[in-house]
């Protein structure tokens, strides 16, 4: 055998010399041995050995990221000492992305150097493949952590880089310093722009080739005038790099109502995962139900305000103590200026509560920067000494409920008032941090003098008590009583509010977690920390408040790389298509333990009725033309049961009740005489858009079983 020098040479359908030669030298390598040094009896797969020597002359980027990821991880095992380091051999292969058995393969010809920046791809897939690649136009939801990988990529691959191609990126959210640790392609000077431009610009530097067009607008109900039929007719894909399980449901919706793939990841830390879903090859996404509990799961009210019991209880109750004392009353000031009705029929016990505010503000509006201090002090003395005195005077340490059981036990812990010491540094800085954001909402100039302040406060005598807002046990009573605190507070509130009416306008803040210097985050970890003192609870440090109140997700710029390197493995099956469902994979990993999962995703399940001939899936959907004359509602009933089967119950455009077999005669009888269009227009009080082709319609028919969805109607106009 003449070995020679160089690679072997790329891709063809039948076998290569060069092939073959790899397979040869293959076969001299001495026989694999098992743990004792035996030999052991394992045949080469020579089918494998010749992929990879046809595939060797390519270079992949989402490969190199997965990998360079994988690497990288290790780097910081070794320089932290923190997770597993890697101490094995680490297999991983996308052969999956090439022709399975009966596939076309590309041509010797096809697959020869273009000399351009996408050689090393050609030659895995060939340059027909590269010239569809850059035809295809996709949205990328989201320019955060993953998506800024995924630009990359796709910039790298060639990803509508072509004429007719292009790339979206969709994202409303603005630059944040906090950003900069893991979203690679935004700068220090990019602060304050939006993500979708910046991530844009940098894309087109990456390839200048790349149509990449930046759109600040979110996906979501609110814009589905911007992101409707004529928008989705020219996606061919769809990625998603989205934080919430809310949002990545309604983007797989969209996706599903237009029949269009849909390339999904997330990360948290060193966990991560990558998924695809393909019309009508694979299911369609869903997420987990404990995620979408603990998304949306939010503290009573009652247990911020009294029995807090986490940290996360008092970084809570520290936001929103901001919100309400230099966002919310600011603004009910101001607002009331403008338009003194505009406080009309609010809820009774917010009216109390936000009296107490704004007589909190404007009974003692501060002329310098002493008042400021007097002021914090006194709020100090309000929530940390007098407030946790009235809720002991309401629930002493021996009350018993009506169980038997002491009020003060379980989750409820009784609190210790506090008092001021301004040597105890959380002590002083609440007020620093008080005193100079109430400075900024009357628009005096503040001070970041401490040991002036600590003079200061050891002239100042301690506030008188004042009356508090009434304590409830539970939400349930606090919503009761809410019903008694109702014209009189509010007549008491615009009286107060009166007397002020020619006072300038206050500067409501907006809280923001990334400015170290505006005591934003020095208030709200200062008061959350105070707040864990009175109830016994290990206080969060100034960087856990930030990351709690800041809902920050923790980002590792390797873990985003290497769920990106994925997608984009995946982006080949779904644009070399049509490939079969083997071909596809879902994949999670987890960096810090070295574990790597990868498998085949499950096919869309197929839904029947017992008194129906014919079956669907979650893909399919009803399409029946409106007609000229356009059709009436009984019309399309009859049409529903003569083509499909279906004896209609209810029918729903959106939330509203266009038909129900419950009504009465004379109530269904005037809705079947409309035309369609005109009774969703009726019930929904609201036209057509312009331009639209389309209703989508939910049915509810007769014989339907319990785990049984009929798929919508697409009523085409």
């Amino acid at each position: 055998m003449e070995l020679r020098p160089g690679l072997p040479c790329p891709q063809s359908s039948t076998p290569q010399v060069d092939a073959e030669m790899v397979v040869g030298l293959a076969q001299s390598l001495e026989p694999l041995k098992g743990t004792e040094g035996e030999p052991l009896e394992e045949p080469l797969d020579e089918a494998l050995v010749q992929t990879v020597a046809l595939s060797s002359a390519g270079g992949l980027s989402p490969m190199a990221a997965m990998l360079g990821a994988v690497a990288a991880q290790e780097v910081l095992k070794a320089i932290s000492g923190k997770f597993m380091p890697l101490d094995q051999w680490l297999y991983f292969d996308a052969l999956d992305c090439l022709p399975e058995d009966g596939e076309p393969h590309p041509k010797p010809e096809d697959c020869a150097p273009r000399h351009c920046r996408y050689d090393g791809q050609i030659a895995v897939f060939g340059a027909g493949f590269q010239e569809k690649l850059s035809r295809q136009h996709y949205l990328l939801v989201g320019a955060g952590a993953i998506g800024c990988e995924l630009l990359k990529g796709f910039a790298l691959v060639g990803l509508g880089a072509g004429a007719s191609g292009g790339v979206t990126v969709a994202d409303m959210d603005h630059i944040e310093r906090s950003n900069l640790s893991r979203q690679f392609l935004f700068r220090t000077q990019d602060i304050g722009r939006p993500k979708a431009e910046v991530a844009a610009e940098a894309a087109r530097r990456l390839n200048s080739d790349l149509q990449v067009t930046p759109l600040i607008y979110p996906l979501d109900p609110t814009t589905e005038h911007i992101y409707g039929n004529n928008f989705f007719s020219r996606v061919d894909g769809v990625a998603a790099a989205l934080d919430s399980f809310q949002a990545r449901r309604y983007v797989a919706a969209r996706c599903t109502h237009y029949l269009k793939p849909l390339l999904e990841a997330g990360t948290h830390g060193t966990l991560g995962h990558a998924s695809v879903f393909m019309p009508r090859v694979t299911e369609t996404y869903r997420a987990p139900a404990s995620a979408i509990a603990s998304e949306n799961a939010t503290y009573p009210v009652c247990t911020l305000r009294h029995f807090p019991s986490t940290v996360e209880h008092t970084v809570q109750w520290a936001r929103d103590e901001f919100e309400g004392l230099f966002r919310l009353s600011a603004e009910t000031i101001n607002r009331h200026q403008q338009a003194p009705t505009s406080l009309a029929e609010p809820d009774g016990l917010k009216v109390l509560t936000l009296l107490q505010e704004v007589l909190g503000v404007l009974r003692e509006r501060p002329q310098t920067w002493q008042d400021c201090v007097v002021w914090a002090l006194g709020h100090w003395q309000l929530c940390f000494h007098d407030g946790i005195m009235q809720l002991l005077n309401r629930f002493p340490p021996d009350k018993v409920l009506e169980d038997g059981t002491l009020f003060w036990s379980d989750s409820k812990q009784r609190p210790q008032p506090l008092q001021f010491d301004a040597s105890q540094d959380t002590h002083l800085l609440y007020v620093l941090a008080a005193a100079n954001l109430y400075a900024q909402m009357h628009g005096l100039p503040g001070s970041q003098d401490q040991t002036a302040l600590r003079e200061l406060l050891k002239l100042l005598p301690l506030p008188v008590p004042q009356n508090l807002v009434p304590i409830f046990p539970n939400d349930l009573e606090l919503a009761r009583a809410s019903a008694e605190f109702g014209p009189e507070q509010l007549k008491k509130l615009h009286k107060v509010l009166e007397v002020w009416s020619g006072s300038p306008p206050l500067k409501p803040l907006k809280f923001e977690k990334d400015n170290d210097s505006n005591f934003h985050v020095d208030f709200v970890a200062a008061a959350a920390s105070l707040r864990a003192q009175n109830y016994g609870i290990p206080p969060a440090n100034h960087a856990q408040s930030k990351r709690i109140v800041g809902q920050i997700i923790p980002a590792i710029v390797t873990t985003t790389a290497a769920v990106a390197g994925l997608v984009g493995l995946e982006l080949y099956k779904v644009v070399n298509g049509p490939r079969p469902l083997s071909a596809f994979r879902h994949s999670h990993l987890h960096l810090a333990e070295n574990c790597f999962s990868r498998w085949v995703p499950c096919a869309p399940a197929i839904q029947k009725c017992h008194h129906l001939t014919w079956t669907w899936t979650c893909w399919d959907r009803l399409k029946v033309p409106a007609g000229q004359p356009e059709r009436t509602l009984k019309s399309l009933l009859a049409h529903l049961q003569e083509r499909y089967g279906l004896r209609v119950k209810m029918l729903l455009h959106g939330k509203a009740l266009l038909y129900s077999a419950g009504w009465s005669p004379e109530k269904q009888a005037q809705h079947l005489a409309l035309r369609v269009t005109k009774l969703v227009q009726q019930v929904t009080s609201r036209m057509l858009e312009p331009g639209q082709r389309m209703l989508v319609l939910e049915l509810s028919c007769e014989g339907e079983e319990e785990d049984t969805t009929f798929p919508p109607l697409h009523y085409e106009l």
